[in-house]
C-alpha cells in the first residue's frame, strides 16, 4: 500500500510538472504596412488602427513602420509580426513563403485598382485613352521595386507597348521608393515621367500638394487586384481557436469614417489568395516571383 501511495503521489507530482498543451500566446499581436507613402503619414494611419484593434480583439497589438516593402515581407516570414497591409504583389510574395497564410480582407475598391502615368508639363503630353508611347526615350521614375501599382502593373504595360524592358525603353530608370515622392520627382523635373497610385494621386491633389501646372495625369492603367490584409496562416496557434476569425471580423466591421479616411477606403470587404491570381500570374511572366 505505501509503495502504491508512493508512485500515486509521484504520478501526481509529474502530472503537475508537465507542460499542459495550451495554445502558446505572444505577448502582442503585431502588424506592420508596406511603405507607399511618408512615414509620418503611415505613423497617424496605422496607429489608429492599433488603436482600433486593441479595443476590439482585448489585446494590445502594436503596428511596427518599416523602411520596404521586402522588409515587410519579410518581418511576416520571420513572424515579427501576424498581419500586414500589403500590395497585390507583397502579399502574394507574402503568402508564398509562409505556409497557410491567407489573404481576409481588401477594401472595396481595391478589386479595381488602377496605375496613373503622369509626366512633366514639358514633355508636351496631355491626357490619352491609348498607352502614350511618346514617354520613350524619356527619363522614367517607378515607385518602389516591390510595389504592384508602382511598378509591376507598369511594368507589365511598357513592355506589352514596347516589346522590351524598361532600361531598353527609357534613357534613364529610377525607382523612387514610395508614391508620394513619385510624384515629388516628376513635378521637380528630376525625371520626366512615373508611375504612381491613383490614390495617392487623386488625395494629394486634392489637397492641393500636386502643382497641376507642372505635372499632369497622361493614361490610367485597366483596372486590377491591388491592396490587402493578410494574416499568418498560425495565428490561432498562437493567440488561441478562432482568433483569425476575430481578426478577419474585425476588419470588416471597421466602420468609423475618421478611421476608414486614413487609409482611405469607404469600407472593408472579404478578400482570398485566389482573388490575386492575375497579380501571381503578371509577377511570374516577369520574373518577379519564381
Amino acid at each position: 500500500m505505501m509503495v502504491r501511495s508512493v508512485l500515486a503521489a509521484a504520478g501526481v507530482f509529474a502530472l503537475m510538472q508537465a507542460p499542459v498543451a495550451t495554445p502558446v500566446m505572444a505577448a502582442d499581436f503585431v502588424f506592420t504596412a508596406i511603405p507607399d507613402q511618408d512615414e509620418t503619414q503611415l505613423r497617424k494611419r496605422f496607429g489608429k488602427v492599433a488603436e482600433y484593434l486593441s479595443g476590439t480583439l482585448g489585446l494590445k497589438v502594436k503596428y511596427v513602420p518599416v523602411k520596404s516593402y521586402a522588409a515587410a515581407v519579410t518581418a511576416f516570414r520571420n513572424n515579427q509580426v501576424q498581419l500586414a497591409w500589403f500590395g497585390g504583389l507583397s502579399g502574394v510574395r507574402a503568402r508564398e513563403l509562409v505556409k497557410g497564410s491567407r489573404a481576409i480582407a481588401q477594401g472595396k475598391k481595391d478589386p479595381f485598382f488602377e496605375t496613373y502615368f503622369i509626366a512633366h508639363k514639358s514633355t508636351g503630353l496631355k491626357f490619352s485613352k491609348s498607352f502614350p508611347k511618346k514617354i520613350a526615350g524619356m527619363t522614367f521614375t517607378f515607385g518602389s521595386k516591390g510595389s504592384t501599382s508602382g511598378r509591376l502593373m507598369p511594368e507589365f504595360h511598357i513592355r506589352s507597348a514596347f516589346g522590351k524592358v524598361p532600361n531598353k525603353v527609357f534613357k534613364k530608370v529610377g525607382f523612387s521608393g514610395n508614391h508620394s515622392r513619385t510624384i515629388a520627382l516628376v513635378q521637380s523635373g528630376a525625371y520626366q515621367a512615373g508611375a504612381v497610385n491613383y490614390k495617392v494621386w487623386n488625395r494629394d491633389v486634392k489637397s492641393g500638394k500636386v502643382d497641376t501646372s507642372k505635372v499632369t495625369l497622361i493614361w490610367k492603367t485597366p483596372p486590377y487586384p491591388d491592396y490587402q490584409w493578410t494574416m499568418r496562416g498560425d495565428v490561432n496557434k498562437q493567440f488561441g481557436k478562432g482568433f483569425g476569425k476575430k481578426i478577419q471580423d474585425a476588419l470588416l466591421s471597421m466602420n468609423d469614417p475618421d478611421l476608414l479616411k486614413s487609409f482611405p477606403r469607404a469600407g472593408f470587404i472579404a478578400a482570398r489568395n485566389t482573388d490575386y491570381a492575375p497579380i501571381k500570374d503578371t509577377a511570374k511572366k516577369l520574373g518577379l516571383i519564381d
